[in-house]
């Protein structure tokens, strides 16, 4: 009984981030580009590592959670693909990762909510 009210917690909490992260790209296609370029300012990234900064309202999760789901290849990506939110989640750590190709794994690691991406700790194959 315990597992499944994590379960469902967990769940919950997925799919909210899921909509956020949903919300968060339709505001962005809202967002006109400038029609002329611009100078940049203080605020313009000046190299690679900048642009990649996460948004003030975006986090890593501090705390180690664990995600359910089949490991599979997106887009040259190997994802986690949440089979009850419909959302799949990047993998930083393909090496781990890759034993698994199209198995049910859980996953523990921290969740980069700006990318969307598990930052793997560790990988186990469900029963």
């Amino acid at each position: 009984m315990k597992n499944l009210f994590l379960q469902l917690l967990v769940t919950a909490a997925l799919t909210l981030t899921a909509m956020g992260v949903i919300a968060r790209a339709q505001e962005a296609d809202q967002d006109a580009a400038p029609a002329t370029p611009h100078q940049p300012t203080a605020a313009t990234p000046r190299n690679q590592d900048d642009a990649q900064m996460p948004a003030s309202g975006d986090f890593t999760t501090h705390e180690t959670k664990t995600f359910r789901g089949e490991v599979a290849k997106e887009g040259g990506n190997l994802v986690l693909k949440d089979p009850v939110t419909k959302v799949s989640y990047k993998l930083n750590d393909s090496s781990k990762a890759k034993q698994y190709l199209g198995k049910q794994v859980k996953v523990s690691g921290k969740l980069d909510m700006s990318t969307n991406t598990i930052h793997v700790e560790k990988i186990q194959p469900t029963l």
